[in-house]
């Protein structure tokens, strides 16, 4: 697997510039005061992104990221989360959880409707909560997320939804902040699959337009928009750009150049030299660095089959690699080493760098204890089968960068005996191998609100898939004493601290078992032309939001 250097790029990034022909920045310009002089501005703004281009723009359908980068633009959630952590009004202007904290009722802001006309209210709560837990929907995140919810009815009014538990859930208002779980017009979701994922309707600021698959969605302001986050600077009133062009342009080089020159002014997914450029005095380029919550960027190891299913390998294998050394020299600094299963977006993160040391001798001395022999070419050999591990890798979830970094580890673990089979797939191959648990190893970014992603990642019962067909336990971690521990912490309501030493133990156990490999938080930086005012990443999962970006230079 080959990788560009830097020089490379430079080149590529040029020819590409020349080669682009982009047009956004022609459209909706006017004049607006400068500094000194006038200086042209555009309500039009051309997003271009690097993440796979979406089946669906329903989010609900499987739930993955860049639904959500797209969706944060035209579904909005019953609450939301400040820049601190804490839940914060929505679409529900108060809410209250029972005292047993099995039933939480949501009093809706009055007078919402979604842009196809249909009313805000309780039954639209309930409509959304159906929709996800519909196995024929296929949702994966928001089915997880939802599962303890047994209901929803009407409160004292129409604008009362009170969802119903089956057990206490103290992830459920993280949950419903979600993109994933975006409540949508219930009119729009009586409409076929199809035609929901091809415009789905919300109360968002912008709505759906066209969709040219391959290429791009178009986006238009949503002129009766009402209904901010409460930490939104525009709380009433529409967004100030009259529509977004989001484009897909998967090359780095591509997407960069484009930003270079003007001919789009919002990328994701840049390369770590770009990020630094960004960083610098001066720079043309701005960056916005908003690593997402949940679960930090890791290597799981398969406990559930040979050769993972030995601690003792398992042990090896994590100190055969120098995580370390490949992070500092293809990151650039842009992304510092985690030591643990958690985002350090996530304020009950525990580092545990200790568990992750590289030591080559030690991993030696273990293989050697466990039974693996040296062969000839290095690779080990027990009862005659070689130590052969699979480690798929998604192209569409794993930037140039970080398959940089897997083929470093790879030549690291062949120094200690291990054979490690790197196969780069596209995503639905990906999801495929999973499925058919052909791997040992699996780097598989998991983006939620809130620690309880540790419930989804390594609770027993995660080792069964949705009915979309995902399963999220890869690790395939089966331990009573965590699923335990992980159970009362979703349980725990109303007592934070307690909640909080729950979720410390259970990533002390996690790391004792040695399953994952933490490597770096899961990047997410967005870049963007200086001269751009308001832009933001919404502190649920930080996908970028335009509601509160003024009118921008044009080119």
């Amino acid at each position: 697997m080959s990788r560009l250097t830097r020089s490379a790029l430079a080149a590529a990034a040029i020819a590409a510039a020349g080669a682009l022909a982009l047009t956004s920045c022609s459209s909706g310009t006017q004049a607006g005061p400068a500094s000194s002089g006038t200086v042209k501005t555009k309500t039009t703004l051309t997003y271009a992104s690097g993440d796979a281009e979406p089946e669906c723009l329903d989010p609900h359908v499987g739930g993955n990221y860049p639904q959500a980068l797209v969706a944060t633009q035209y579904l909005e959630n019953l609450v939301s989360r400040d820049k601190d952590g804490k839940i914060i009004p929505w679409l529900a202007s108060k809410w209250e959880v029972a005292e047993d904290g099995k039933t939480v009722t949501f009093t809706l802001k009055d007078g919402v409707k979604f842009t196809d006309g249909t009313a805000l209210n309780w039954e639209a709560v309930k409509a959304n909560v159906d929709h996800l837990q519909d196995p024929d929907t296929a949702s994966s995140t928001g089915y997880l997320a939802f599962a303890k919810i047994t209901s929803v009815t009407k409160g004292a009014s129409e604008l009362e939804a009170v969802v119903h538990l089956s057990a206490p859930d103290s992830a459920l208002l993280e949950s419903f902040a979600q993109t994933w779980n975006a409540i949508e017009s219930p009119t729009a979701l009586k409409r076929s699959q199809e035609e929901n994922c091809a415009a789905p309707v919300g109360t968002g600021p912008f709505k759906v337009a066209s969709w040219a698959k391959q290429d791009r969605v178009e986006l238009v302001r949503n002129d009766a928009y009402t209904t901010a986050p409460a930490d939104a600077a525009t709380q009433s009133g529409q967004a100030a750009l009259s529509a977004i062009t989001w484009r897909f342009i998967p090359d780095s080089a591509t997407r960069y150049a484009a930003l270079q020159s003007g001919e789009v002014d919002v990328i994701d997914n840049p390369l770590p030299e770009n990020i630094q450029a960004a960083g610098a005095e001066g720079s043309a380029i701005k960056d916005l660095n908003a690593p997402r919550p949940g679960a930090s960027n890791r290597i799981e190891l398969n406990s559930g089959q040979a050769p993972f299913n030995d601690h003792k390998v398992r042990e090896a294998f994590i100190r055969s690699v120098d995580v370390n050394a490949g992070v500092e020299s293809l990151f650039k600094g842009t992304a510092p080493r985690s030591g643990s299963a958690l985002s350090s977006a996530e304020p009950l993160a525990v580092q545990s760098a200790d568990a992750y040391p590289y030591d080559l001798e030690a991993a030696k001395k273990l293989l050697d204890e466990a039974g693996w022999t040296v062969g000839a070419d290095g690779i080990r050999e027990k009862d005659g089968k070689k130590l052969t591990v699979r480690f798929p890798v998604s192209t569409n979830q794993s930037a140039p960068a970080e398959q940089s970094l897997f083929t470093q580890l790879q030549a690291g673990a062949k120094a200690a005996g291990f054979d490690v089979q790197i196969s780069l797939l596209d995503l639905s191959s990906w999801y495929g191998a999973l499925g058919k648990n052909e791997y040992e190893l699996v780097s598989a970014p998991y983006t939620k609100v809130g620690p309880d992603v540790l419930r989804i990642l390594y609770h027993s019962s995660g080792i069964k898939p949705a009915p979309s067909g995902y399963f999220a336990n890869h690790a395939q971690i089966s331990d009573p004493e965590l699923d335990k521990i992980l159970d009362q912490a979703s349980a725990t309501v109303n007592d934070e601290a307690k909640r909080g030493e729950l979720y410390k133990q259970a990533q002390e156990i996690i790391a004792k078992k040695q399953v994952i490999l933490p490597i770096f938080d899961q990047q997410n930086h967005y870049l963007y032309r200086a001269g751009i005012e308001g832009l933001r990443a919404l502190p649920t999962v930080n996908t970028p939001t335009f509601l509160d970006v003024k009118p921008i230079p044009a080119v």
